[in-house]
């Protein structure tokens, strides 16, 4: 077996780089590395801050697909909870994810898998797909999240809502669509570097 997982239709990362075990593990800890600096962009509040990590989660999901996106996010996971410091606000330690924000942290590897899953049919083909694909992921995010802000912070259901989804909505949205926007231009973009390659390759052939 010569990678991960072979996607249903080729992701940008597949349309770019060939496949190989040692591609898809660079893939997966540039994944973890790219969330992790997205981490440190963020606006403090008292329980949930705003931060970039959900942009990198659906960045990372799109562009390598369900099993590496999942992968890249399980590792950054990891890494955090072995104590380096990749969490938002340069936070690390196991703490942290059995803490009121972590389930946010777990919420990003099935994000990162129902997005890459879904840019594995072309969903990250055209902007209204693409944006259905991210708030998809996004909202798969708060569903674990709420929930484990709700029972290890000890909150109702207004409070849960008040801390760990209202601030949250319209940043949600438009990191969703923003990131929507950028997958179609950055497809045009790979497909012109790959049909170049493939016609330098076929003239050396010659």
């Amino acid at each position: 077996m010569s990678s991960i997982a072979l996607p249903t239709v080729p992701v940008i990362a597949d349309r770019l780089l060939p496949r190989s075990i040692a591609t898809d593990a660079a893939l997966v800890l540039g994944g973890a590395l790219l969330t992790a600096l997205f981490a440190q962009i963020y606006i403090p509040l008292p329980l949930v801050p705003i931060t970039g990590q959900t942009a990198a989660v659906l960045l990372v999901g799109a562009t390598l697909g369900a099993s590496r996106g999942a992968l890249s996010m399980g590792l950054y996971a990891a890494l955090g909870m072995v104590g380096l410091p990749v969490y938002s606000e340069a936070q690390g330690g196991i703490d942290v994810v059995f803490g009121p924000t972590g389930g946010y942290i777990v919420g990003f590897v099935l994000s990162a898998w129902l997005v890459g899953r879904l840019s594995e049919r072309a969903w990250d083909r055209t902007f209204l797909k693409a944006a259905a694909t991210f708030l998809a992921g996004t909202g798969v995010t708060f569903l674990v999240g709420l929930p484990w802000l709700a029972l290890v912070a000890g909150l109702d259901l207004q409070a849960t809502l008040e801390n760990g989804l209202y601030p949250f909505v319209l940043p949600g949205i438009v990191k969703a669509l923003v990131v929507a926007a950028l997958l179609p231009a950055a497809w045009w973009g790979a497909d012109r570097l790959a049909a170049r390659r493939e016609r330098d390759a076929a003239s050396d052939r010659d």
